[in-house]
């Protein structure tokens, strides 16, 4: 079924249902390492796996995808940092649009150079107003993008920007403070941004504990993204797959 994959998304977030994706770099992993994050993913219920990075240097993404599909069920969604990063193996890709910079190669310049691979590809595609929020501290996301990210303190500007986002055909906005940010996201920007937004929003960067995953999804986030507190600490996962599968609400 066309879109399958994005259906579920909006049905969740339709139904009140948070989410969990854990973000695996494949520059950052090998074959030990995926097989214990796939069985702590598994054990825990987390809904989906996010692969990708900001600079993938390795040539190792199709495997690491085809060793995560070999041993279970949880879908894969590609997170690209560059049209480089596609993989037929995936079930859906994230066709992100860097909404929050000023860089014209990220908001429709690289789109241009990989659309005949992508349509080939036969990926789910998910087209992404990507958001880049101030974590405090600079990320490779932002120098790779040469975009300056939203303030974390300047809530009406990620809030028109998602808007905007929205009104142009986006269906995802994903919000994004950056792996290694020294602050995530705050409540407060994420409440204003999902009141006012229709579509499913994800918030990743900077969630190292069970307790904030928890009041993100409060505040409105639909997917919660972890990656680095979890390669660290893989054994968070469980924690943080209970704080964000708590909130579920039926309708």
């Amino acid at each position: 079924m066309k879109n399958k994959l994005y259906q579920h998304f909006l049905k969740n977030k339709q139904q009140g249902q948070k989410s969990l994706a854990v973000l695996i770099d494949p520059d950052k992993v090998d074959g030990d390492r995926i097989e214990q994050l796939v069985t702590l993913a598994t054990d825990s219920k987390v809904d989906y796996f996010f692969v990708g990075g900001s600079l993938i240097i390795s040539s190792y993404l199709d495997e690491c995808i085809q060793q995560i599909k070999s041993t279970c069920n949880i879908p894969i969604v590609l997170f690209p940092g560059s049209p480089a990063q596609i993989s037929k193996y995936a079930d859906a890709l994230l066709y992100l649009s860097l909404v929050s910079g000023r860089n014209a190669e990220l908001l429709i310049g690289q789109h241009v150079v990989s659309a005949p691979f992508v349509k080939k590809s036969g990926l789910e595609i998910m087209p992404t107003g990507y958001m880049v929020i101030d974590g405090g501290a600079p990320t490779t996301v932002s120098y790779i993008s040469n975009a300056t990210p939203i303030p974390s303190d300047k809530n009406e500007i990620a809030l028109c920007t998602a808007m905007a986002s929205e009104m142009l055909g986006m269906k995802l906005i994903y919000m994004d403070a950056g792996s290694g940010a020294k602050r995530a996201i705050t409540e407060s920007m994420i409440a204003m941004v999902s009141a006012n937004i229709e579509i499913p929003l994800i918030v990743g960067g900077g969630i190292t504990d069970p307790e904030k995953a928890y009041r993100n999804c409060k505040a409105g986030a639909d997917v919660i993204v972890i990656g680095n507190a979890i390669e660290k600490d893989p054994a968070l996962i469980k924690e943080m797959a209970t704080a964000v599968h708590s909130l579920a609400i039926t309708a």
